[in-house]
């Protein structure tokens, strides 16, 4: 096994952070994503998720989209999902995640390369493998 307390930090610190991305981009995919490809219909928003989108939806919204939020969020109604959905659109969130998806991939392209204890190729592997993926 692996004794240098360095080696694990580094292995730790890339593998939160390409967890968490993941978890974004589940979050994401739940909401956005074509049921056709991702093989079932997101419903984040009615079982009362705290997801990335949520939490990053409220950091900028309005008051009055943070009413529709509490009304909606939360309900398994096919009107108060879609009344969610439209403040994602509103405010934009797609955009946001976009962004975040972008950063994650160079900030752990640089973990990686910042790092001697792993092969790049291992985790760049599992990286490709989940970067953009749509499913």
């Amino acid at each position: 096994g692996v004794e240098s307390e360095a080696a694990y930090e580094s292995c730790k610190e890339i593998c939160i952070e390409m967890g968490t991305y993941f978890q974004a981009q589940d979050d994401y995919l739940d909401c956005f994503g074509d049921p056709a490809v991702i093989g079932k219909i997101g419903t984040d928003i009615e079982d009362n998720k705290c997801g990335w989108l949520i939490c990053k939806g409220l950091e900028k919204m309005t008051e009055d989209q943070r009413r529709v939020i509490q009304d909606n969020y939360g309900k398994k109604d096919p009107e108060c999902v879609a009344k969610i959905k439209q403040v994602y659109r509103d405010i934009d969130v797609e955009k946001d995640f976009k962004e975040y998806e972008n950063e994650s991939y160079k900030k752990l392209q640089g973990l990686i390369d910042q790092q001697t204890f792993v092969p790049a190729g291992v985790y760049m592997k599992l990286l490709k493998k989940i970067y953009k993926r749509q499913k």
